[in-house]
This record gives C-alpha cells, sequence and structure tokens, in this order.
C-alpha cells in the first residue's frame, strides 16, 4: 500500500513539473496567442487518441457526455487564448501565478452555480490574494515586470474566471461517468481545437505554416503539459489526500517562476514579489481548507480545483 502510494505522488509530482513549463514553452514558441492554443491542442490530439483507444473499452459515456466536455473544450480555448496573451504582456512566471488564482473564482462559481457556500477561508483570504493580484500589477511602478503589467493582471485574473466556466461544464460532462480521463481529456482538447480555430480566424491571429523551432516547441507543448501532465494529474491526484494534493499543485506557479528566471531572465520588483508571496500563500491556505463547504452535492464537494495549463 505505501509502495503504491509514493508510485502515485511521484507521478503526481512529475505531472505537476510537466504543466510547470506550459507557459515557458508558449513563451519559447513565440507565436501569437491563438496559434499557440490551436496548435498545443492538435498535436495532442493523437497522442490522446492513442491513450483513449487502448482503454476505450472502460469508457462508458453517453454521446451527450461527450458533447458536453467539447462544449467545455471550447471555454478552455478561451482560457488558453487569453492566458497566452497574459503571458505576452507580464511574463511566463507571473502568468502561471495569475492563472493558479482561480481557486478563489471557481468557489463563487460553485456558489452561484451549486449553491456550495463559500468556507470561511475563502470569505477570510479571498480579498488578500485579490489584494496579491493588484500588487502582481506593480502598481504602475517603473520598476515592475512586463511590456504591460496591469493589462496583463486584468487578463490572467480573467483565466480564472474562464477556467471557472470550463471547469464547470467539464464537471458535468463527467460527474456521472467512470471513464478513464483520457476520454474527457481528448473529446475536450478537440473542442479546445475547434474554438481556438474560430477565434483565430475571427480576430485574424492564427499563423497555419509550420516554422521551426516555433512548432518544435509547440509539439513539446501539446505533449508534455496537454497528454503527460494532464493524464498523470488526473490520475494521481485523486488518491492522493487534500493537503497533500494543494501543497503539490503549489510546484506549478514556484516551478515555472524559476524557470521563467532561469530560461528567459524574467525578474520582477519587490511589489511584485509581495503580491506573489500572497497570492501563493493565500492560494495554499484556501486550498488547504477547503474552497467551499459541502452540502450534499455529490461530486461537486469540496472544492480544490487547480489550474492545469
Amino acid at each position: 500500500m505505501q509502495t503504491g502510494t509514493s508510485t502515485t505522488r511521484i507521478g503526481a509530482t512529475i505531472g505537476v513539473v510537466c504543466i510547470s513549463f506550459s507557459a515557458i514553452l508558449v513563451r519559447a514558441a513565440q507565436v501569437s496567442p491563438s496559434t499557440a492554443a490551436f496548435f498545443r491542442a492538435v498535436y495532442a490530439i493523437p497522442f490522446l487518441t492513442a491513450v483513449w483507444w487502448w482503454g476505450r473499452g472502460r469508457d462508458h459515456r453517453d454521446r451527450k457526455s461527450r458533447w458536453i466536455a467539447a462544449m467545455a473544450g471550447l471555454l478552455l480555448a478561451l482560457d488558453l487564448t487569453i492566458w497566452h496573451h497574459s503571458i505576452e504582456l507580464i511574463g511566463a512566471g507571473l502568468a502561471t501565478v495569475l492563472a493558479n488564482a482561480q481557486v478563489v473564482f471557481v468557489a463563487l462559481a460553485a456558489w452561484l452555480v451549486w449553491r456550495e457556500r463559500p468556507s470561511m477561508a475563502t470569505l477570510w483570504i479571498g480579498p488578500g490574494v485579490i489584494a496579491g493580484l493588484i500588487l502582481v500589477s506593480g502598481l504602475g511602478r517603473d520598476d515592475a515586470f512586463g511590456s504591460n503589467p496591469t493589462l496583463g493582471v486584468i487578463l490572467g485574473a480573467a483565466t480564472g474566471i474562464t477556467y471557472a466556466g470550463f471547469l464547470i461544464v467539464f464537471r458535468l460532462a463527467t460527474r456521472r461517468h467512470d471513464a478513464p480521463p483520457a476520454g474527457a481529456l481528448l473529446d475536450a482538447t478537440i473542442g479546445a481545437a475547434l474554438g481556438s480555430l474560430a477565434l483565430g480566424v475571427v480576430f485574424g491571429t492564427i499563423s497555419f505554416v509550420p516554422t521551426w523551432p516555433a512548432h518544435g516547441w509547440l509539439v513539446l507543448l501539446a505533449v508534455v503539459s496537454q497528454v503527460v501532465g494532464w493524464l498523470l494529474i488526473a490520475v494521481a491526484l485523486p488518491r492522493l489526500p487534500a493537503l497533500e494534493t494543494s501543497i503539490l499543485l503549489l510546484i506549478q506557479p514556484v516551478a515555472a517562476l524559476l524557470w521563467a528566471r532561469l530560461f528567459f531572465a524574467e525578474t520582477m520588483s519587490w511589489i511584485q514579489a509581495t503580491g506573489v508571496v500572497m497570492v501563493i500563500a493565500g492560494v495554499l491556505a484556501i486550498s488547504t481548507r477547503g474552497a467551499t463547504v459541502q452540502r450534499g452535492v455529490g461530486d461537486a464537494g469540496s472544492l480544490r480545483p487547480r489550474r492545469m495549463t
């Protein structure tokens, strides 16, 4: 039993480290936000299809559930596109920290949709997380990192709202079915590809011309983050205690800050660093104590959603 738990913990850690490279790989590709979102999904689809095909006999979802998962992917496309814009404006490290603050918005969404009352931790600490987001903007100071840190923070916070929408719809697609995670993830990824394509065409910001090394980075993004990272997390985290899960997932923003510093020399002003500490500490506190109070709403339960992008 102990060996199984250790293996699960190792798998979860590897998965979190994988997704910590998401923003780094997006920045390395140096393509438009919609292009990155589209090809991240497109390149992941063959790999996810192979994984799903291997375990398709255990996938008992009906057609309606699969369509709902694909609809969730449309929201994921919007989420990724906005987040990629945030990366351009405030850097890979800070954009990842901002995205992790979505736990506050998901708790609010759970309150509105499932009538799950926010926990006292969310009510007391949530405002501190929001204050941290404001500080990450640099308050207009010249030493703040980013080409437009204020807009970057606004878009980073917006990803929390779009991710909350994605999570709500995705849970509707999966909550009544015991199926391998690759199936729902495949359907959502197909939806994300179509949504990213639509956004890119409408705004004229997508490029279909493969270039090197940009598409090499995008293939790596698809395999490392969208396939390996998401699948490992989806399989491992439900088998671990909530406290351990919350602590493990904080590896993502901390590691992303480290990679951003090592690979792109991204630095922060002291005000932004203070905001980062407030956001990470607040998210940890909310996650470990539970974002919502359970009211017997089936699997809508105690909400500890974390970003997996």
